[in-house]
């Protein structure tokens, strides 16, 4: 009740306030105190490592502090121990992960975890949808079931619904005709909609919206999306296809985990400087130390405590599972807001020339996603968001839904080859002139865009063997389950 009530009688302006004027480490020395007292666990964890809490008194003692993990941490003890009090009857729910890079985890939680992520989703349904004005259809567009996007999801707008956000919400899951009957009854009794869900499938549902001769631009479309990394041409490329042309509020991705929910969110202001990014490589590369560019956000510092650990995000944060300095493998960065500002003004960079005359004063976290989605061609590493920008180019996009799967495999005299299986979009024919056009494309973005590819792999074996498959193939595009881009 204490959660509910401070999250539904506290404005979005105070809410965030102690994270737009401190660093949360405050906020995190009071999480390490009731973690150290409470679960049992993590008392056992510090107890091996002869650590006392009472001794971590800024960041550089916080550092001592074990990196957790699932291996380390959550595996190793029963679910009881992991939870305060030793009784995880205090949750009520279990958000279970895709099993992405394993079997799937089961992580308990309690409605009161919710409500301070419930404060990211207002964020962005104030600040960049205005949706404490609008009349808003909400259509959540996860996989329903024990998966947790399209409950969390839900549970997290009907917060904001109850909070008085002019929000009505329908929830038809994965299923496009269902989402599609649902836009078509009830958008045009509303000032917008707003589709949340993963990436490529929205993209998907747009496309056979169009194919039904739905007008998508009478809806006022907006996306709320997570689980992948995607480009700017990308953007652009989907809120033509949805009618819109204001791109700074069109769509925000959110960068959660089944693990803690929601870590961060874009922001005006982010999508503002990674579109500036986005056609300045040299300077993305100074900032994030890659060629690629990453997911862009900004974060509450005083709700997810953000370190760096050897160019991988490490987090700590409160949850059903309270999580101190958790490893997710993720490979990314921090920098503070006033630094990202300073550094991109060097550069030419102001938020009011780009559109934005407000915005919140968090710092920045950026994530490039799991190196394990990504392939080793002839000790070049290829990732999934260059190809999909090959497959955004306007010669192409048109034929294919933007899913793919990329493997090496061995060629007939024993020299590997870099295959690419493409799903068509729907009715479209699979001729070779446009397999062939798909590798002219993804070949000239990773020779533009991967400096190793362009370098460690021979010439005449750059060329990706494109083979082209009808939507929804079994082998490599099954439906209904999240997509994996690499084998």
């Amino acid at each position: 009740m204490d959660a509910r009530n401070h999250f539904l009688e506290t404005s979005l302006d105070d809410l965030l306030h102690p994270g737009e004027t401190g660093d949360g480490f405050a906020q995190l020395e009071a999480l390490l105190e009731r973690v150290a007292r409470d679960v049992p666990a993590y008392r056992q964890i510090l107890k091996e490592k002869a650590i006392d809490p009472a001794t971590i008194r800024n960041p550089a003692d916080f550092a001592r502090l074990p990196l957790l993990d699932k291996a380390n941490y959550i595996r190793r003890f029963g679910q009881d121990e992991l939870v305060p009090g030793g009784d995880r009857g205090r949750c009520d729910f279990y958000a279970v992960s895709s099993g992405s890079t394993g079997e799937p985890t089961f992580w308990p939680r309690a409605a009161a975890d919710e409500y301070p992520i419930a404060t990211r989703f207002e964020q962005v349904f104030r600040d960049a949808f205005a949706a404490h004005e609008k009349r808003t259809l909400a259509v959540v567009c996860f996989a329903l079931g024990t998966w947790v996007g399209g409950m969390f999801t839900t549970f997290c707008l009907r917060a904001l619904a109850e909070k008085g956000y002019r929000i009505m919400i329908a929830t038809p899951g994965n299923k496009p005709e269902e989402i599609l009957r649902t836009v078509e009854r009830l958008a045009p009794q509303f000032d917008q909609t707003v589709l949340l869900g993963y990436p490529p499938f929205l993209k998907e549902v747009i496309d056979a919206g169009i194919g039904q001769e739905l007008d998508w631009g009478r809806c006022n479309i907006r996306l709320v999306l997570a689980g992948e990394v995607f480009s700017e041409t990308w953007r652009d490329l989907v809120a033509e296809r949805a009618g819109t042309k204001d791109i700074l509020t069109f769509a925000a991705s959110l960068y959660g985990t089944a693990d803690a929910g929601v870590l961060a969110q874009e922001t005006p202001l982010s999508v503002a400087i990674r579109r500036f990014l986005s056609g300045r490589p040299d300077i993305a590369m100074g900032i994030f130390g890659e060629a690629r560019l990453p997911t862009l956000c900004q974060y509450d510092p005083a709700s997810r405590y953000f370190e760096v650990v050897d160019g991988t995000l490490a987090f700590s944060g409160d949850n059903g599972v309270p999580l101190i300095r958790y490893h997710i493998a993720d490979r990314g960065g921090i920098m503070a807001h006033e630094k990202m500002l300073r550094r991109l003004g060097d550069a030419g960079f102001s938020p009011q020339a780009a559109g934005v005359e407000t915005f919140r004063r968090q710092p920045f976290v950026w994530v490039f996603g799991r190196a394990n989605f990504t392939i080793s061609y002839f000790g070049a590493n290829i990732f999934p968001e260059t190809v999909s920008l090959g497959l955004e180019q306007k010669d192409v996009h048109g034929f294919v839904t933007g899913k793919f799967v990329m493997q090496v495999k061995e060629g007939i005299e024993g020299k590997p080859a870099f295959t690419l299986a493409v799903e068509m979009a729907h009715n479209m024919a699979m001729e070779s002139a446009i397999a062939e056009r798909v590798a002219d494309e993804v070949l000239a973005a990773l020779r533009r865009l991967n400096s190793e590819f362009a370098n460690y792999v021979p010439v005449e074996l750059q060329r990706p063997i494109v083979t082209l498959f009808p939507q929804g193939h079994p082998e490599y595009f099954p439906v209904g389950v999240k997509h994996r881009y690499s084998r």
